[in-house]
């Protein structure tokens, strides 16, 4: 499926670095290719993307579907599957996600950041919380040096309102490596931090949440200061 179009890529390419003109009746020829490629592709990869979404919810049913769709491929459609699971994802389609992810790691493909991602927020929109801190304990072991700034946010969202102490403990884990929390989850944190009666810790994060400048207007200039931090 992607092969063809990658060829046709190389192709064009391997032609304008032989130093040929850029221009002329060959080369519009090979660009209406490789762009009529690319929108065979697209067709081929949403309508696949309707078809997966209109299986029944059993795991088996989508499994034989997807074994289907790959078994004449001489190489694993990482991106395709990778796109399909992005259009499942915008749709909130969560339960497919979860199974689309999940298919596509047992091929031992597809276990990067956004697949990763993309399966703890399915988890969380499709309440399934056991599984999403399975996986997070996995990635913890098996990663830990490696887990991205984006995943640690993603739990401490999950746990939010309800876990307080989640929330804290992922917080631990992100002050060990030396993670810095975006802006959304310190103010979870300090919530988490309040609804535990912390008062003190809740303020530190609170700080850091609000940064340490702010900008006055000082004889008509606008001029940086220090904030003074929460007490």
């Amino acid at each position: 499926m992607l092969v063809s179009y990658f060829n046709t890529v190389k192709v064009t390419l391997q032609f304008i670095s032989a130093g040929q003109p850029q221009n002329g009746p060959w080369c519009e020829g090979q660009q209406l290719q490789v762009w009529g490629s690319i929108r065979a592709e697209s067709y081929k990869l949403f309508t696949y993307a309707e078809k997966i979404s209109g299986l029944p919810n059993e795991k088996e049913a989508v499994y034989v579907a997807l074994d289907k769709w790959i078994a004449w491929e001489t190489e694993f459609p990482l991106i395709a599957a990778a796109k399909a699971l992005r259009i499942l994802r915008k749709r909130g389609q969560w339960t497919r996600v979860v199974q689309v992810a999940k298919w596509m790691l047992s091929k031992g493909q597809g276990a990067t950041l956004e697949t990763y991602d993309s399966l703890l927020l399915a988890f969380d929109k499709d309440c399934r919380a056991d599984e999403a801190e399975m996986l997070w304990d996995m990635l913890l072991r098996t990663h830990m040096r490696f887990t991205s700034k984006r995943l640690f946010c993603r739990m401490i969202s999950l746990y939010d309102h309800k876990m307080p102490e989640k929330v804290i403990e992922v917080f631990a884990d992100m002050e060990q490596l030396e993670v810095k929390p975006d802006q959304d989850t310190l103010i979870r944190i300090a919530r988490a931090f309040d609804e535990l009666g912390q008062t003190e810790k809740k303020i530190r994060v609170l700080n850091k949440s609000q940064g340490k400048w702010k900008y006055v207007h000082f004889n008509g200039e606008r001029v940086r200061v220090r904030k003074d931090p929460l007490k």
